[in-house]
């Protein structure tokens, strides 16, 4: 990750960082919650009027394409080349500007560690996320909250119901680089604010979770052992609903102990 301080010039003060994922190729912005509307980088003014200082991926990477050539400028190779660049990137282009543009009077410096308010603010950010139930979320957050979310309270979310009328779509979910948020088929993101905010809290813990997991699951070839039988045999009790796998695999199953000690009742 690369940490860029965001400084305005003409005030002389710091307004926040942004943050580079290197791996996802990704940038958030995060803001002093001191901005106002009126202080903050235009594009950003409806964000803090909701009171919303980490700003989106989306937002953040609209924000950092105002700032650089644009890759579909007629002249992009002649440019790439005279910058002794292969290949187009953003943060590229971001680093030898420092961000700079005529706009405004935002500059970058690059830095070595998050400010304590980006630190603070991370802790709310997703640990893990799975699906739960019917369209259900259930999140594990860094200050060690558990919440789980019904997919149906989200509407204000575009693209929701294609999560909740498309299992793959549901299944397809994933937490991106620093927990910011889960999106689904790379394209529909749910911040982690929003799930820690609208989310039911569940006394449960990831350890719990973790552990109920490793103790508790096993695999075609563990039930096999435990029931002293071939997969064949476990073919079989599938079929007559004896057993209901908990994730079915070319290679073989999961179940639970529970339904594998049970499966003859």
């Amino acid at each position: 990750m690369k940490i860029f301080e965001l400084i305005d010039d003409e005030a002389n003060v710091s307004i926040g960082c942004l943050l580079y994922y290197e791996k996802e190729k990704s940038f958030i912005i995060e803001l002093t919650d001191t901005l106002t509307e009126w202080t903050a980088p235009l594009l950003f003014a409806e964000a803090i009027k909701q009171n919303r200082f980490t700003i989106s991926r989306e937002l953040s990477l609209l924000w950092v394409k105002e700032r650089i050539i644009p890759s579909g400028r007629q002249n992009i190779s002649s440019i790439l080349a005279n910058a002794h660049l292969s290949t187009y990137s953003e943060i590229d282009f971001l680093e030898r500007s420092k961000g700079k543009c005529s706009q405004d009077h935002i500059f970058l410096r690059r830095v070595d560690s998050l400010p304590e308010f980006v630190m603070k603010r991370m802790q709310r950010n997703l640990k893990e996320c799975v699906p739960c139930g019917e369209n259900g979320l259930l999140c594990f957050f860094n200050d060690g909250t558990v919440r789980k979310n019904d997919l149906h309270e989200l509407r204000q979310i575009d693209g929701i119901e294609k999560i909740i009328s498309n299992e793959s779509v549901l299944q397809s979910g994933h937490i991106v680089a620093g927990g910011y948020c889960v999106t689904f088929n790379e394209v529909i993101d749910i911040s982690s604010s929003l799930l820690y905010d609208s989310g039911i809290s569940v006394p449960l813990s990831l350890d719990d979770f973790l552990c109920f997991v490793k103790n508790n699951m096993v695999d075609s070839t563990q039930g096999g052992a435990i029931l002293e039988c071939s997969r064949q045999n476990l073919a079989y009790l599938v079929s007559k609903n004896k057993l209901i796998p908990v994730k079915r695999e070319v290679k073989g199953n999961l179940y639970t102990k529970g339904n594998i000690f049970t499966c003859f009742e």
